[in-house]
């Protein structure tokens, strides 16, 4: 009995029920950070599956047909992502995060305020996973049984700049208040005064004629020299998106780009530090003595205009009797009738070329030259200057005979380059065409070019024809650079040899 009385004054397990009670607050607790733990690691998982998702259909946005299909394609199915924190399933097929098609949404501006409706306009996307939910481990002993649908989002693009590029530039000739796009494809062949500065038009905005900073290389004019004229230009790329303008007219840049028809004036045209090639086709409109200290410059020693140019009076074809005694690829008739040109466009053509005159003057009055377009794939019609560059480089004989004008004589291959290969550079394979450049369309109205101006926003980037050497000819002025439209600039893309364009592309999250 004393015992009991004991057992019964004692106090040794009073703590007892405090704890058994605290028990379940305690377990509770435990609970709901173990699990909002794992809520937390799914959500992480459910985002970094976005994030991938998004960064992977990025990589497909290049504005060519299938891009969105080709973008949904790697959201969903070029990353598998498991959700191991969450645990709606009992399998591991269950645990897969996947994209549903509707679950992908593409936009045209990085605002989202307005959707893509075409693989052309289609610049960003938005993906959004599909949901899981965390059935908690310890926390129903609170009550809870799981978490809600959870789902992650991302939004992203892709950076693209374009490298190895002539620092040049022009503004769209298709802006208008309602336009603002610029259709290559409609002005292939078009005859391009993309450089004026003694003769025509000026420049395209106020104190713009033509540059770009290229951010890169020497200071000032020498810089400048050194990207037209280099086979491996300086200079950071150039973003898609936007360039920085370089304002200024700079007559003594284009001696380097002349290094691409054969032409070292001076020894000023090539900048040390890099090599100044020409082209495997250097037809001209320039003749030359044979011989001579100075018969690789420019001037009455060496590359000079003959005594009968090709000086059109109407922008119509010359008669057989009109024909001039040397000819290159001409301007569009339109631009070729005085120094300013009567083209409806100012400083953008029509196409219209004298095919006739060239291959008679070149080819001679016999030759069927319209068989031999026909034959090549081309309609002698509307054949375009750099098609006939491209033939002639594919048959290198028609070319490769100098010939006689008076005392002097016309070239339509390398004379003055004294590196290697001898013959100048031959487009193909890892080979670039030194008389291709690209050039950034800018809106410059609606971006208020004027002077200086930086990140101005990019409307496409286009390949250029280099149609003649920049001379001080009769109507010409040699700070001026003429070319043709050949198309978009696309990596790859319009005809461009290996090394010609460098495009690189870099997704990036945004959101």
């Amino acid at each position: 009995m004393r015992r009991v009385a004991h057992l019964w004054q004692s106090d040794d397990g009073s703590v007892a029920p405090v704890i058994a009670i605290a028990l379940f607050a305690l377990i509770g607790a435990a609970g709901v950070g173990f699990d909002y733990a794992r809520l937390a690691g799914l959500d992480t998982e459910l985002q970094d599956a976005a994030d991938h998702a998004a960064l992977s259909a990025a990589t497909q946005l290049d504005g060519l047909t299938n891009a969105r299909s080709r973008a949904t394609a790697a959201a969903q199915g070029l990353v598998t992502n498991l959700a191991l924190f969450g645990n709606s399933g009992a399998t591991a097929v269950n645990r897969n995060v996947t994209v549903a098609t509707a679950g992908v949404v593409f936009y045209q501006d990085k605002a989202k305020t307005t959707l893509a409706t075409t693989d052309a306009n289609a610049k960003f996307v938005q993906v959004t996973v599909d949901t899981k939910k965390a059935y908690y481990a310890l926390t129903p002993v609170v009550g809870a049984l799981s978490s809600g649908d959870l789902s992650g989002r991302a939004f992203a693009g892709v950076g693209t700049a374009i490298c190895k590029v002539p620092p040049v530039m022009f503004c769209n000739p298709q802006e208008t208040s309602a336009n603002l796009l610029f259709n290559a494809t409609a002005l292939i062949g078009v005859g391009l005064n993309l450089v004026s500065v003694g003769n025509g038009n000026g420049g395209w905005a106020p104190g713009n004629f033509g540059y770009l900073n290229t951010g890169g290389g020497s200071n000032g004019a020498g810089g400048l020299r050194e990207a037209l004229g280099w086979l491996n230009p300086p200079g950071d790329c150039q973003q898609v998106t936007g360039v920085s303008t370089k304002p200024g007219a700079n007559t003594s840049v284009t001696d380097a780009l002349n290094t691409r028809f054969d032409i070292y004036d001076q020894g000023q045209s090539c900048p040390s530090g890099g090599t100044c090639p020409p082209s495997a086709n250097t037809v001209k409109d320039l003749i030359r003595k044979t011989n001579g200290n100075n018969s690789c410059t420019l001037g009455s020693q060496g590359w000079q205009e003959s005594s009968n140019p090709y000086l059109p009076a109407t922008a119509t074809a010359l008669t057989n009797a009109q024909m001039p005694s040397a000819m290159g690829y001409p301007r569009d008739m339109c631009h070729a009738v005085s120094a300013n040109g009567s083209c409806s466009g100012g400083r953008v053509g029509d196409g219209s070329w004298d095919r006739n005159a060239y291959f008679y003057v070149n080819y001679g009055s016999a030759y069927d030259w319209r068989a031999a377009m026909t034959a090549a794939g081309y309609n002698p019609n509307t054949v375009t200057r750099y098609q006939v560059y491209k033939w002639e480089l594919a048959n290198p004989s028609r070319i490769s005979t100098p010939r006689a004008v008076g005392s002097m004589n016309s070239y339509g291959t390398p004379v003055c380059w004294s590196g290697t290969p001898a013959t100048g550079i031959t487009p193909g394979g890892s080979n670039v065409d030194r008389r291709r450049i690209s050039a950034a369309v800018v809106n410059c109205t609606a971006s208020g070019v004027n002077g200086n101006s930086t990140n101005v926003p990019v409307v496409k980037w286009v390949e250029l024809f280099l149609v003649e050497p920049s001379v001080n000819r009769t109507r010409t002025n040699q700070g001026d650079i003429y070319a043709e439209i050949i198309g978009e600039t696309t990596a790859g893309g319009a005809g461009a040899t290996a090394g010609q364009v460098v495009r690189k592309d870099v997704p990036y999250l945004i959101e």
